[in-house]
């Protein structure tokens, strides 16, 4: 056999270890509360060190693999069912959507190596983004400011800045433009 995963070996601490087991104990409770726990779900986030802007949402059923890997800036909305597997940082820039059963996996294993070790990469979501509902997100990924990703795309490589992509793998498929409108309050 070429694959022993008997001698594949965690590269996290005992201390990194216990802290993820009493974040997913204390998870495991909040996660499910109706939408208006959003408040309570952010101030544990923050607790177990996530940097979260100001007027965020993190919408029922939200799974966060590692809380201190998490950055959010203002005004994030973070969809119904959404897992964020972030061995790496997940850092997601203001006004962003990620909408609901969207995936973000920082982490993988090393097939070329006999012990298939975990490794992983961030992921940086920039500002004015949408990424539309079952998007899955692979790691060391860059979302350019105001992108928009249809839904169940696969985005494996950077998306450029104001583009409107989609596609397994996803891909740009023309430039992202703003109405020019007037809102009443």
């Amino acid at each position: 056999m070429k694959i022993d995963l008997k001698k594949s070996v965690s590269p996290f601490s005992k201390k990194e270890k216990y802290s993820r087991f009493i974040w997913n104990i204390v998870w495991y409770l909040v996660s499910p509360l109706p939408r208006p726990a959003s408040s309570l779900r952010i101030k544990l986030l923050r607790l177990f060190g996530s940097k979260i802007g100001k007027d965020c949402l993190i919408e029922p059923g939200v799974k966060i693999w590692i809380p201190w890997n998490l950055i959010l800036d203002d005004f994030v909305a973070i969809g119904r069912q959404t897992e964020i597997y972030n061995y790496g940082v997940v850092s997601i820039g203001s006004m962003t959507v990620i909408s609901q059963y969207s995936y973000l996996c920082t982490g993988s294993h090393n097939y070329s190596h006999p012990y298939m070790p975990l490794i992983w990469d961030n992921i940086v979501i920039g500002s004015e983004c949408w990424i539309a509902a079952g998007t899955w997100i692979m790691p060391g990924v860059k979302i350019g400011d105001g992108a928009v990703i249809g839904a169940r795309s696969l985005v494996t490589r950077d998306i450029p800045d104001w583009s409107v992509c989609a596609g397994h793998p996803c891909k740009p498929l023309k430039e992202r433009k703003i109405l020019n409108i007037d809102i009443i309050d």
